[in-house]
């Protein structure tokens, strides 16, 4: 099911995001998530989990072009808009796209969703029929439904000819079609494996508000990146958790990102419509109505994030123990909680002392930036520390 945001925000607001920290798996399209988040108040980490490399030049696309012409297909399914767009570029390449939109032209044409529609009408092509769910399964059900055997099917990947995506269409073989693929872009490691092993760390760390998907190969790449850093149970967690202060917001694009997540017990976030503005909508305003902790303070609003805080519309400047001490007294505001309660909170911290230390600084940093925000950490006598509120 669907997930949507119970509110939402105006489209201009730079603060809905101040402070929250996002990460980006995606490549394609990246700078558009990269550039909304961060007008919003966001900071960004950026880390493809894979990149997409068109094949255009590909001696077995040119192949399967000119096959297509010589032998048109009955039908032909077409899985994504960028796959058609590029199969028709490709073919201009070598002078054969006016070839193949007329050797298409009498095939039964059906599309995975709206945009793979849109890019068949945009071709000069008709589409027979569209998949409501936007996934193949429904668009190879609807095949057998109407009887394949001893037709010629035509699918265009939506990838590489990877084992999954082959298997997906094995019982259109198996009822009787001649089944035949074309790739036009193929799934490829990312160009900074390092970037993916941050945002595996981060993930395990719970040091980011959220973590998109664009698509289903990017998260099963993060997933796998974090199993061989051996950190995916705490990825899991991470990202599945719903506890008050701990969990990392997972956003996939629509249920077929969302697939493998779901897969392993991962329930992400979905907009209503499976499309990129509307990803980047849901998630922030989803962010912007659930921070980490809200607190009304007597110095103002207190917003806490993974990575940052912010009080009266003001974005604090925090050291992390500073920052780890405000987030834990916030999540139960007005609590008094221990020197050894805070000690657990406290990244990398030892003993008590630090505590203290971590208390002192952040009482230093809010007073600094804060009118009244060194009163706001009280100090109570022999049981600790606790966050004054209104």
């Amino acid at each position: 099911m669907s997930t949507t945001p119970t509110s939402t925000t105006s489209e201009l607001d730079p603060t809905q995001l101040l402070g929250a920290t996002i990460g980006v798996t995606s490549h394609r399209r990246s700078d558009e998530l990269i550039a909304t988040f961060t007008r919003r108040g966001a900071d960004v980490v950026h880390a493809p989990t894979m990149r997409i490399v068109p094949i255009t030049e590909d001696a077995d696309l040119l192949t399967a072009t000119r096959a297509a012409i010589a032998d048109p297909p009955d039908v032909l399914v077409v899985t994504t808009a960028i796959g058609l767009r590029g199969w028709l570029s490709a073919a201009e390449a070598h002078g054969l796209d006016e070839a193949l939109v007329t050797a298409l032209a009498g095939t039964r044409v059906l599309a995975r969703g709206p945009k793979a529609r849109g890019a068949v009408r945009a071709a000069g092509l008709s589409e027979a029929w569209t998949a409501a769910s936007e996934q193949t399964a429904e668009a190879v059900e609807h095949l057998l439904a109407q009887g394949v055997a001893g037709r010629s099917v035509l699918v265009q990947l939506h990838g590489a000819h990877t084992q999954g995506a082959l298997d997906e269409l094995e019982p259109l073989r198996a009822a009787g079609a001649d089944l035949r693929t074309v790739s036009v872009y193929r799934w490829e490691p990312p160009d900074d494996p390092g970037a993916v092993d941050g945002l595996v760390d981060a993930l395990a760390a719970r040091s980011l508000d959220a973590v998109t998907f664009t698509s289903a190969p990017g998260a099963v790449a993060l997933l796998e990146a974090a199993d061989r850093r051996g950190r995916l149970p705490e990825v899991l967690a991470a990202m599945g958790d719903g506890s008050p202060g701990g969990a990392v917001v997972c956003c996939a694009v629509g249920d077929v990102t969302a697939a493998p997540l779901r897969e392993l017990g991962v329930e992400p976030l979905v907009p209503e419509r499976w499309r990129l503005g509307a990803l980047m909508r849901c998630l922030s305003a989803h962010l912007g109505a659930h921070p980490r902790a809200r607190v009304v303070t007597p110095a103002g609003e207190l917003v806490v994030r993974a990575r940052g805080a912010v009080l009266d519309g003001r974005l604090l400047e925090l050291a992390p123990g500073a920052l780890a001490v405000l987030a834990h007294l916030a999540v139960d505001p007005g609590r008094v909680a221990s020197r050894t309660e805070l000690l657990r909170a406290l990244p990398a911290a030892t003993d008590g002392h630090a505590v203290e230390v971590a208390v002192a600084r952040l009482r230093s940093s809010l007073t600094a930036q804060a009118p009244s925000g060194g009163a706001l950490v009280r100090t109570v006598v022999k049981r600790g520390y606790a966050l004054d509120v209104a």
